[in-house]
């Protein structure tokens, strides 16, 4: 599909160093220009919003916000992706990376309820953008410290020469993930606790049955090269959770915002591969992200009639800013389904249906540029039944637009990931082995 368009773009990039990665004026595009587009602006989020001198990214875009731990971690791997596209020069892309794990490394870190940025090698979900201390009375985020630490994996895959600095990346992103007490945060059960509270322990709720936290069992199981090491955990615990069941007439493991499908795979290439719960459903986690996608395009275009903008080009429900704040949408089954789309949930799918994600992604900035559109593309989310459109755009939207871009066009992310020792061991501890992926 082929789009007539002038775009002009200038964008002002904070002087962090002597480059800019700018909005390409674009008349007619393909569709990989046009996504060569959208992946660079979604890239420069991660260089302008972040502070130089430590390396944290910003939440969201506004002056005022905290860090997130968990865009850090999708920043790392895009500062790669810009890197490999030739936006970003290596050596200021490796700095940059330097200077982020440095600050996860030597920020303090302690069972203290202020001054420190997490304990036992877990971070708080939000630190201060100058300390790098924790924020608020946040938790202590296991979800955020793997998302986290997969891109942490992933700048040490990249950075893998034998220059001083590219060592001195290994050797920080390998103590980052050594002083993980995964054992401490199963607090002697089979499940992860969701956080811990220096004020008042763990987190009641556990994460069980499918969702985004696939990432962090499957770190968990591989940190360890010794098996004797393990954590209590156990992969067959967090599948007893899973619920098999029908929408739209597809046949899929549930969950309703797209985000729990799209996380673990920015990093994890699960085709060809399954456990021993997808075997028995005969198909792989990536043919089931791409039913979950094909059941909330349906559900949207079904859903007409509720709210007359929902159709085949526009869906895409998952968390995000909506009118009355930020919550965690889905469908199907509809979860606080209030009329609020997120374009990350229609490009976080791009590897799993192209053919559908591609044209309502052309689709949105053609029809809501005016309103949608901002310094780094898409901005978070728009409700056009309510009026109301998104002023801020998120690192965790950004995040897995540029590395689902990547996935889909070079597969360069998910390749190198699979080299990763900790990853191949979290994967065969957990029971994934071959299995053909369905045609």
């Amino acid at each position: 599909m082929r789009l007539a368009r002038k775009i002009l773009w200038v964008l002002a990039v904070a002087a962090c160093v002597g480059f800019a990665v700018v909005g390409d004026s674009a008349g007619v595009e393909s569709d990989d220009q046009f996504l060569l587009r959208l992946q660079r602006l979604a890239v420069n989020y991660f260089w302008v919003e972040a502070n130089p001198a430590n390396g944290l990214v910003r939440d969201r875009s506004r002056a005022d916000s905290k860090c997130s731990v968990a865009a850090v971690g999708f920043g790392l791997s895009s500062i790669v992706v810009g890197i490999e596209q030739g936006w970003i020069p290596r050596d200021d892309g490796r700095r940059r990376v330097l200077t982020t794990l440095r600050t996860l490394a030597e920020t303090r870190q302690g069972p203290e309820s202020s001054g420190v940025s997490g304990y036992r090698g877990w971070f708080y979900h939000f630190l201060e953008m100058d300390s790098g201390h924790r924020a608020w009375k946040c938790e202590l985020s296991t979800i955020d410290t793997a998302l986290l630490l997969a891109g942490v994996l992933d700048v040490a895959a990249f950075f893998e020469g034998v220059d001083p600095e590219d060592v001195r990346v290994r050797a920080l992103a390998g103590e980052l993930v050594r002083r993980v007490d995964w054992d401490w945060m199963a607090a002697g059960q089979s499940t992860f606790s969701m956080g811990w509270h220096p004020e008042s322990g763990f987190l009641p709720s556990r994460w069980v049955g499918y969702n985004e936290a696939m990432i962090l069992y499957l770190l968990a199981l591989g940190a360890p090269d010794d098996d004797a090491a393990l954590p209590s955990v156990s992969w067959e615990a967090w599948t007893r959770g899973y619920r098999w069941t029908r929408h739209q007439g597809i046949e899929l493991v549930e969950f309703a915002p797209m985000f729990g499908h799209q996380y673990t795979q920015c990093w994890v290439d699960f085709r060809g591969i399954a456990d021993s719960y997808m075997k028995v459903h005969g198909l792989t986690y990536f043919e089931n992200s791409r039913r979950a996608t094909l059941a909330q395009q349906a559900y949207c275009m079904e859903q007409s009639r509720r709210f007359t903008n929902y159709s085949a080009r526009e869906w895409g429900i998952t968390a995000c800013d909506g009118p009355a704040g930020y919550a965690a949408r889905g469908a199907p089954p509809a979860e606080n389904d209030d009329g609020t789309l997120a374009p990350t949930a229609v490009a976080g799918s791009l590897p799993f249906a192209p053919e559908v994600c591609i044209p309502s992604l052309r689709h949105l900035e053609r029809t809501y540029r005016d309103r949608l559109w901002g310094p780094y593309g898409f901005r978070d989310a728009f409700n056009v039944t309510r009026n109301w459109w998104a002023t801020d755009t998120l690192g965790i939207d950004q995040g897995p637009m540029v590395l689902m871009i990547e996935n889909f066009r070079t597969g360069a992310l998910g390749r190198r990931m699979q080299r990763n020792p900790i990853l191949r061991r979290g994967l065969a501890r957990a029971g994934f082995s071959p299995f053909p992926t369905p045609p």
